[in-house]
């Protein structure tokens, strides 16, 4: 098999451990090999935390909801059963060195996967420093300034530009390349804990982390309800002052003192008194924050995070939800969209017809939302205006996105025209509804 491979391991953890070898061709790759009965200790864990999250819901129901204590187990597990699952965490590597290919940032070594299964992991050997050894650091000439800086930027780039981030980035998993002293990169290592947010909630969080640069406290109490991470009947001025009273005494600092994962830690455990429901999804995102601005900071202790992070959000944002990317979008979706095309004028005139002769009913199960089932006839004319601006907006971008060099005004595709003046004639329909 191996041409080589050393009985004593390079490092060993309580999951695994890690071997150097060479393999026929002479190549050095590193091993990872499952400590034996690891599935079933894991097992048992997460056994007794379920039971612990059971009897928290049974005596503890009013606080559960909001905690969600069986939602965080169920994260934790999935985290974990993807520690112990070598072929995902190579299939994780894979994916963050296609993202990162040529990249001058970050190096994610090559998986072998022919040397590989499910307990077993083989992988590109790399030497590098670990991220926290400022003395081997120093002593390779690497400019730590701009180490520290790349560092930033490769989390939000992670976070915002591919949904896909290295969730376990202590130094021992983040090394810096002692080759690269003026452009310097960081070298990736161990891909079990990657996390990655539904789109839904990933704009959301992007939206909020704008809205913090900007100082725009009633924008993220706003997105904190849109949401849904908070209940809808907190008011949003008092949410609002409660923002305010957590962010501005961190602006009153030297920006280099500001630390943005301690901003959102804060707003979360702030929020908590207004009934915030607990997010799984957010907790990884969170720890990873903390601990690049942690590393980043050890590099630069001077490290300016805000003006570092802000105009790589701006950027990326305006590349992941600009025009481009959501024709982009929307021409992948086109084949689905003309395909159930033909059926919206019979969906529309069928809803038109019972909302018209009060016909239309919803399916709602709480209380909160049968009251607001009970709507006035203005109300119902709203929603019969809104569907008619949805199809004259959705009219309008199909002749838009099926466009190609054709009839254009003033510059701009007809197509795009017809979208602009649909919405506006929507909307002014909406306020003649009133």
């Amino acid at each position: 098999m191996f041409k080589r491979f050393d009985l004593e391991p390079l490092a060993s953890a309580s999951i695994a451990q890690v071997h150097a070898a060479e393999l026929p061709d002479g190549s050095e790759v590193v091993i990872k090999v499952l400590r034996p009965g690891i599935e079933q200790r894991i097992d048992a864990d997460l056994a007794l935390l379920k039971a612990l999250a059971n009897l928290f819901e049974r005596h503890a129901a009013s606080r559960a909801d909001k905690l969600q204590p069986r939602e965080i187990v169920a994260e934790i597990e999935r985290t974990l059963r993807g520690e112990v699952d070598l072929q995902r965490e190579g299939a994780n590597a894979s994916l963050l060195r296609r993202n990162f290919e040529n990249s001058p940032d970050l190096y994610v070594p090559r998986v072998y996967w022919e040397w590989s299964k499910s307990r077993v992991l083989t992988r590109e050997r790399v030497r590098g420093i670990p991220s926290d050894n400022l003395v081997e650091i120093d002593a390779a000439g690497i400019d730590r300034i701009k180490l520290a800086e790349k560092g930033v930027r490769l989390f939000y780039t992670q976070v915002f530009r591919d949904n896909f981030f290295h969730a376990d980035a202590h130094p021992g998993n983040i090394w810096v390349d002692p080759e690269r002293k003026d452009e310097p990169r960081f070298i990736a290592l161990d891909f079990g804990i990657m996390g990655a947010l539904p789109d839904a909630d990933l704009r959301h969080l992007a939206e909020n982390f704008r809205a913090m640069f900007e100082r725009d406290y009633r924008r993220v109490a706003e997105l904190h309800l849109e949401a849904g991470w908070m209940p809808a009947h907190v008011r949003i001025d008092e949410l609002e002052a409660a923002v305010r009273s957590v962010c501005e005494p961190y602006f009153t600092r030297p920006l280099a003192e500001i630390s943005i994962g301690e901003v959102v830690v804060k707003l979360f455990k702030l929020a908590h008194r207004y009934e915030l429901t607990i997010q799984p999804q957010l907790l990884l995102l969170q720890k990873t924050l903390l601990n690049v601005e942690g590393v980043g900071r050890l590099l630069h202790p001077k490290l300016d995070i805000w003006a570092v992070a802000q105009p790589a959000l701006a950027d990326l944002m305006g590349k992941r939800y600009g025009l481009n990317e959501l024709r982009d979008r929307f021409r992948d979706r086109l084949p689905e969209i003309l395909e159930q095309a033909p059926e919206l004028p019979r969906l529309l005139h069928t809803w038109l017809r019972q909302a018209a002769s009060g016909e239309a009913r919803s399916h709602i199960r709480s209380e909160d939302l049968r009251r607001l089932a009970d709507v006035s006839e203005r109300g119902q004319r709203r929603v019969v205006w809104a569907v008619i601006g949805a199809a004259l907006l959705i009219a309008a971008t199909l002749l838009y996105a099926l466009e190609s060099g054709g009839t254009r005004w003033l510059g701009q595709p007809a197509g795009l025209w017809i979208a602009l003046t649909g919405g506006v004639m929507a909307f002014v329909a909406a306020l003649r509804s009133r």
